[in-house]
């Protein structure tokens, strides 16, 4: 396969002024073929592409670059190992600071990536094949997530604090054929037992014929005979090396599925694909954080989140970015170590998320004063929307004062950042996520569907156009994907959030207006929850609703009516908070969990969440007209029961 390998121009896309801004945002949204096939002729094609946009908001049919042939890892690591092989692009952290570093540059990373794909094609995974991967935060980890790309598997990366149960239910719904993951995963002063994980899922898993497990910790774990394969033993094959080329792959091929909660209890596999993800991410990443060539950036997200795969892998590596990835903890050894991590590495560019900030001014308010940290010029913040004391306290103690702060918001399904400052170009304010990137046509709706045009108001975020880097579908279920995303506005993108705009054009997420809870920036469905609690034998029914948390954002409030059967209740609370750790992971469990006699019902039996949600923030003064419910006299057992759940706790 002949590829054009010359060299690129440095960002010829981004932009450095207001007045750039303006005049491309404009562009964008008059002309969006022309805007956005001025980006994409800066990157590697096999085979141009024949249209720049196709969508279709009724049947939620898009495809970005149609007709185009490309390999995302030729633009990632080829192109730069050709015009400058020493650049570093990947440096590695451990969790124990004990542990040296790992530093890959260009070449060298372009190296264990064609080893590691031609390990995979070994193994029979051949292109439109499903790899799941349960890694630690790693090298291995960047390695089988571009192997994947390279050879045109589609990857599924499951975060490692997710149950048996979980990861089943993820390997299941993606018809996983092989599975990556370690012996452990060391996380501060414990270790997580992946393979055995792993190994419980796949009871439940008759699609997965094959296991890889590398080593990280040295554990002796138990090896199915004939499945599971020592990562040493089957990397150091000689033949891997010939085996490493890059597969042409269409523009809208699948370039991964990730899972993501929703409203309903099933989790949904969200598939991007190949050509439109690839320059969204980087035309994002060089905007939003203003990245310059050596610049050292480092993004605190695990890969098993959206975040990592957009901003640890694939955007700053498509920009030639040195990218730091760190295994541990911000807390462990002691809550200094992300300052020293930065100024071990020079960090320029530091992408971190609201609810670490809070732990951290919890833990050690003062911690920053002890270091200069001299080399950061940009702060991000991710995940969800950032609180006025975090905020301030990363622009003033964190940056000194002297650092941009971009407040990104995004999600799972948009693949890249959406409003964002501009970092050092566009307004920042605390708590606003600030102007749309070019491409991005945000509109607010009010309840009943219509469009609210005053240049400052609050309703639901709808988005008007379609940009490179939105979900295609979700895996095996495409109808999900319309009716979840394109049914309650029609001709819009609905994101579920809401959203205040200023007469500044200025936009504050404020958080789901649906049945998703954002815990610690990571999305959780209600009925997921619901679920997981109504397994256990003495509950009846359950409701699960958010309320403010300190250090979280939201924290999750369980109802239960439950027959306790001759136990205490603290018997039983233990049960059910075991019990959603088992099911989903130990993110889910409930902050606070509250044995009720009944939940508040219309006569036609539905929930009246409202109420629930009110007794949680404490608001019970604010409950309005509950003389319409089907037994009105189970709130104020509610609100008792609210009362006895905070003094258990």
């Amino acid at each position: 396969m002949a590829i054009n390998l010359g060299k690129m121009n440095a960002y010829p896309f981004q932009i450095s002024s207001m007045a750039e801004y303006n005049e491309a945002y404009q562009k964008a949204k008059e002309n969006p073929e022309a805007f956005w096939a001025d980006v994409a002729a800066h990157f590697q094609w096999i085979k141009p592409w024949e249209s720049v946009v196709e969508s279709d908001f009724a049947s939620a049919r898009f495809a970005w670059f149609n007709g185009g042939q490309l390999n995302i890892t030729i633009n990632a690591l080829d192109r730069h190992a050709h015009t400058k092989p020493d650049a570093l692009a990947l440096v590695w952290e451990a969790n124990d600071p004990k542990e040296a570093s790992r530093r890959f540059n260009y070449a060298e990373l372009l190296q264990h990536v064609e080893r590691t794909a031609g390990m995979l094609r070994r193994l029979g995974v051949k292109k439109g094949d499903t790899v799941g991967i349960y890694l630690p935060m790693v090298p291995e980890l960047v390695f089988s997530v571009l192997a994947c790309a390279r050879i045109g598997a589609i990857h599924s990366v499951v975060f490692g604090g997710f149950s048996a149960q979980a990861l089943a239910d993820r390997l299941n719904d993606a018809s996983c054929k092989l599975v990556v993951t370690a012996d452990e995963a060391f996380r501060g002063s414990k270790t997580i037992p992946l393979k055995d994980i792993v190994d419980q899922a796949l009871l439940l898993c008759p699609s997965v014929e094959r296991v890889l497990v590398f080593p990280r910790t040295g554990a002796e774990v138990p090896m199915a005979k004939g499945r599971d394969l020592n990562w040493v033993e089957a990397w150091s094959n000689k033949g891997n090396e010939t085996l490493g080329y890059p597969e042409t792959m269409e523009a809208e091929d699948p370039l991964f599925s990730l899972y993501t909660s929703g409203s309903t209890g099933k989790p949904k596999g969200v598939v991007h694909t190949t050509a439109g993800y690839m320059v969204w991410t980087t035309y994002t990443f060089v905007n939003a954080f203003q990245y310059q060539p050596g610049d050292v950036y480092f993004c605190t997200a695990d890969i098993g989140w959206i975040t990592g795969h957009s901003y640890i892998v694939y955007g700053p590596l498509l920009a030639g970015a040195t990218t730091l990835m760190f295994e541990g903890l911000p807390n462990w050894p002691d809550s200094n170590r992300w300052w020293e991590l930065i100024e071990k590495h020079g960090v320029n560019i530091f992408y971190t998320a609201p609810t670490a900030l809070r732990s951290l001014m919890a833990e050690n308010k003062q911690g920053p004063e002890a270091f200069a940290l001299n080399s950061l010029k940009t702060l991000g913040s991710v995940g969800e929307p950032i609180n006025s004391e975090a905020w301030h306290w990363f622009k003033d103690a964190v940056g000194k004062g002297r650092c941009a702060l971009t407040d990104t918001w995004w999600q799972t399904e948009t693949g890249g950042i959406m409003i964002a400052a501009l970092a050092g170009i566009s307004p920042e304010f605390p708590t606003y996520a600030g102007l749309p990137m070019p491409g991005i046509v945000p509109v607010l709706m009010d309840s009943e569907g219509n469009l609210l045009a005053a240049a400052e108001a609050e309703g639901n975020l709808c988005l008007e156009k379609p940009w490179p880097g939105m979900l295609r579908t979700v895996f095996g279920d495409h109808e999900r994907l319309r009716q979840t995303y394109f049914s309650a506005y029609p001709g819009y993108y609905f994101t579920g959030d809401g959203c205040l705009r200023s007469k500044e054009g200025m936009h504050r997420i404020t958080g789901r207006v649906d049945d998703v809870l954002n815990v610690s920036g990571h999305r959780l469905g209600t009925a997921e929850l619901e679920n997981a609690l109504n397994f256990h034998p003495s509950v009846s029914e359950s409701a699960v609703v958010g309320f403010p948390h300190p250090i979280k954002g939201q924290g999750i409030c369980a109802y239960v009516v439950a027959d306790l059967a001759g136990q205490t209740r603290f018997e039983t609370k233990r049960e059910l908070l075991d019990l959603v750790s088992k099911i989903i992971g130990p993110i889910a469990r409930p902050d606070l969990l509250v044995f009720v006699p009944g939940l508040p019902k219309t006569r036609s039996g539905k929930i009246m969440r409202r109420i629930l949600r009110k007794i949680a923030e404490e608001q019970s003064e604010a409950l309005g007209d509950v003389s319409t419910l089907l037994d009105p006299e189970v709130v104020k057992a509610i609100q008792k029961a609210f009362v006895q759940a905070k003094e258990d706790r």
